[in-house]
């Protein structure tokens, strides 16, 4: 099955048409939206064919079903360069900045699990951690970088696995030895370039720090890596000629991915979009590297941020499963790009391994985000799903457990893991029992699921034996 979302694009910058979903090579201005999309592996159950950015209310689809659009393959990959100008790498940083979330820790088999997880979606690029931060996470690096940085599918598909690393020979090597075991390695190295944090971090002036940054990717391609990502750390406090300066000399040096970050998430969707063209636009040799984005959400606007830079012209996106990070976190992988596979399961083993629940109200995974309790919006779903979802559960994954758009993946899921396998009309039973003791609790214990299930279907049958 496959799926097709469209959603309301934000337009980073009304007033001109300067800023444009098209092709981030060349800006010709066309009157329709050329539409963005990334590929998941054509294993899954369903796929996601395109993630249309338009600066427009999408149009309604008249009938309740979604389009069947054909499978969309994934262009060759080619570290500085896409040949379709209007896919999308998605990086996903769960292992890496996600476990910076407080309070998260991970194991090393814990990482490896999401990481097979995480190549299942089909994420183009897994930042799997940073190497020179601790014995285990080498490890888990390169545990990663040998098994899933070598499971290459019948499509040719193998996600790139990256290590992070600051601006410094023996983080970079760190990073090298630990991810040089996967077919397509990468090094992401960083140093910061706002002014607040020159003076008051490194102690440093701007041709230090550009120097150190030349220095350092040049560095890194020496070792044999020729994937190599380069992010100026504040860049939404950055000043801009300082960013055109310093990104220009890294494209020199080697860099094949530039990563745009707001690393403390103060920009808004208008900024940050005109951030990301103003640097499209005067950087020498832009032409020849990916832009990408990484947006924190300090201020509730991570993910509006990622969309504004992809209308703008980024065609790497960093995000988290979740939107879990450092602080308020990142932009989350669901809500960026609209789909998960089987993301009941993803999204749950995350929250599992890290402990940090997600929200009932969060877009897209929480377990009210298709619930639909208002008297009035039941009635409207019962007369067309539209009235009231802008999204089919089905097409990510969810089931319908009836008409009125209450949904039960996470029960069913939960159950079967605990061993329970029960037809839908069990499963509906039990469904509102558990929405009553939910209603009365804060969280239903395994132990309870257990009394339900008993109550629903073991007690009948035995009061059915006897009756016999």
């Amino acid at each position: 099955m496959a799926a097709v979302f469209s959603t309301p694009k934000f337009s980073p910058t009304p007033t001109t048409s300067s800023i444009s979903p098209l092709n981030p090579i060349t800006q010709h201005h066309h009157h329709h939206h050329s539409p963005l999309h990334f590929s998941p592996k054509h294993s899954f159950p369903f796929t996601l064919k395109k993630t249309a950015i338009s600066c427009s209310h999408p149009q309604q689809t008249p009938s309740n079903s979604a389009p069947t659009p054909s499978p969309l393959r994934r262009p060759n990959y080619i570290p500085n360069r896409i040949s379709d100008p209007n896919y999308v790498r998605i990086f996903d940083t769960t292992l890496r900045d996600g476990e910076q979330s407080p309070g998260a820790s991970l194991t090393s088999k814990e990482k490896l699990d999401i990481a097979r997880q995480l190549a299942k979606l089909g994420v183009d690029i897994i930042e799997a951690g940073f190497p020179a931060a601790s014995n285990d996470d080498f490890e888990a690096v390169k545990a990663i970088a040998k098994e899933v940085g070598n499971a290459v599918d019948a499509d040719g598909y193998v996600p790139v696995i990256c290590g992070l690393s600051r601006c410094n020979e023996k983080d970079i090597r760190r990073a090298w030895e630990a991810v040089k075991y996967a077919k397509r390695p990468r090094i992401h190295t960083f140093i910061a370039t706002s002014a607040i944090h020159m003076e008051f971090k490194l102690r440093k002036t701007k041709e230090q720090v550009i120097e150190i940054a030349r220095s350092m990717v040049s560095f890194a391609r020496s070792l044999g890596c020729d994937d190599v990502e380069f992010s100026p750390e504040d860049a939404g406090r950055s000043d801009k000629e300082f960013l055109y300066e310093i990104l220009g000399e890294v494209i020199k040096a080697g860099a094949t991915t530039l990563n745009i970050p707001d690393t403390v998430g103060i920009t808004v969707p208008t900024e940050f979009g005109k951030l990301i063209s103003d640097i499209k636009a005067n950087t020498p040799g832009i032409e020849n590297v990916i832009i990408s984005t990484h947006c924190q959400n300090d201020l509730g606007l991570s993910t509006a941020n990622t969309v504004s830079g992809a209308c703008a012209g980024a065609r790497q996106l960093e995000v988290t499963i979740n939107g879990i990070g450092e602080r308020a976190g990142n932009a989350s992988l669901e809500e960026v790009v609209m789909i998960l596979k089987c993301h009941e399961g993803m999204s749950w083993e995350v929250e599992e391994y890290t402990g940090l629940h997600v929200q009932p109200h969060k877009a897209i995974v929480g377990p009210n985000a298709f619930a639909h309790e208002s008297g009035i919006h039941q009635d409207g779903m019962l007369k067309h799903k539209g009235t009231y979802e802008i999204i089919a559960p089905e097409d990510i994954g969810y089931e319908r457990s009836n008409e009125a758009g209450i949904w039960t993946p996470c029960l069913r899921k939960r159950l079967e893991e605990l061993g329970y396998e029960l037809d839908n009309e069990q499963l509906e039973n039990i469904f509102w029992r558990f929405k009553a003791v939910a209603d009365q609790k804060k969280r239903v214990t395994d132990a309870d699921l257990r009394a339900l299930v008993s109550d629903e279907v073991f007690q009948p049958e035995a009061n059915k034996l006897v009756a016999e």
